[in-house]
C-alpha cells in the first residue's frame, strides 16, 4: 500500500486515535480491547511494553537499579506489540512474553525501569511508530498517551477510581483472597502511583483536555458504553 493511501485511511472519518490513560485498577486495559472490539479498531497496551523492557532488563541480568545500567541497554530489546484487541500479543527479540512480564518481579521493577529517559524515549517512538501506522485508527492505553506520545490524539480519555475499588478489582484478577490481600495490594498501588506521578519524566497526569471518567461506581459495561459514546461524537463532528 503506497504511503498516500495509508494517509488517506488514517485520516478517513473512522479512523480515531484513542488515548486512554490512569492509574493502575481503574479498568484501563479491559475497557481499551473492548472499546477497540466495538467500534473495528487496533488496540496497544503501552504497560505491556515497558514490562517487556523490565523483564528483557531482568533476564539479561541487568540491576534495575543503576539507571544508567538501564539507560545504556534500552536499545537493545526488539519489542513488537501486536494490535489485535481480541488476543493483543507483545514479543521480545521474537519470543513470547505475555505470560512472563506479568509476574509479581516484573511489576515490582517495572517502574524503576519505567523511570529511565532512555527507556521513556525508546518505548514513546515505538508507541508512536505503531499509532500512526493503524490504518484504521487505535485505542492507546497508558500513563502518559495523552501527554507525552500522542498529545494530538483525538479523543483523550482519563480513568480514574477510588484506591479501595481499584485495590479490590486487582485483587481479584490476582486471585487474591481476604482483606489483608486486598490491603496489601492497595498500598502497591499507592506506591506505584507516587512513583509514576512524580518522575521526572513523563508523569502521569490528565492532559488538560481528556475527558475524566471516575470508574468507582461503575461497572465495566456502563465504563464501555461510556467511552463508545465520546468516541462516537467525535467521529460524527469530523
Amino acid at each position: 500500500m503506497s504511503d498516500t493511501v495509508e494517509t488517506a485511511a488514517r485520516t478517513a472519518p473512522a479512523a480515531v486515535i484513542v488515548a486512554i490513560d490512569g492509574p493502575s485498577g481503574t479498568g484501563k486495559s479491559s475497557t481499551s480491547k473492548a472499546v477497540a472490539s466495538q467500534l473495528g479498531l487496533s488496540f496497544l497496551d503501552t504497560g505491556a511494553q515497558y514490562r517487556a523492557m523490565t523483564w528483557w532488563m531482568i533476564s539479561n541480568g541487568i540491576d534495575v537499579h543503576d539507571a544508567a545500567a538501564v539507560a545504556t541497554a534500552a536499545s537493545k530489546p526488539v519489542i513488537v506489540s501486536g494490535t489485535d484487541p481480541a488476543a493483543p500479543t507483545i514479543t521480545v527479540d521474537g519470543v513470547d512474553a505475555s505470560g512472563p512480564i506479568r509476574t509479581p518481579e516484573v511489576t515490582s521493577k517495572v517502574s524503576a525501569v519505567s523511570a529511565v529517559p532512555e527507556v521513556r524515549t525508546v518505548i514513546t517512538e515505538l508507541q508512536r511508530s505503531v499509532a500512526t501506522s493503524a490504518p484504521n485508527g487505535i485505542v492507546v492505553e497508558g500513563r502518559d498517551i495523552g501527554t507525552t506520545v500522542l498529545p494530538d490524539a483525538d479523543v483523550k480519555i482519563f480513568l480514574t477510581a477510588s484506591a479501595e475499588a481499584r485495590a479490590a478489582r486487582r485483587s481479584g484478577e490476582l486471585g487474591s483472597q481476604g482483606a489483608a490481600a486486598v490491603t496489601a495490594t492497595k498500598e502497591a498501588l499507592i506506591k506505584r502511583d507516587e512513583a509514576d506521578s512524580t518522575r521526572k519524566t513523563s508523569p502521569l497526569a490528565k492532559a488538560d483536555d481528556a475527558v475524566e471518567v471516575d470508574t468507582t461506581d461503575l461497572t465495566l459495561q456502563q465504563v464501555i458504553e461510556c467511552l463508545v459514546t465520546l468516541v462516537g461524537e467525535k467521529r460524527n463532528a469530523r
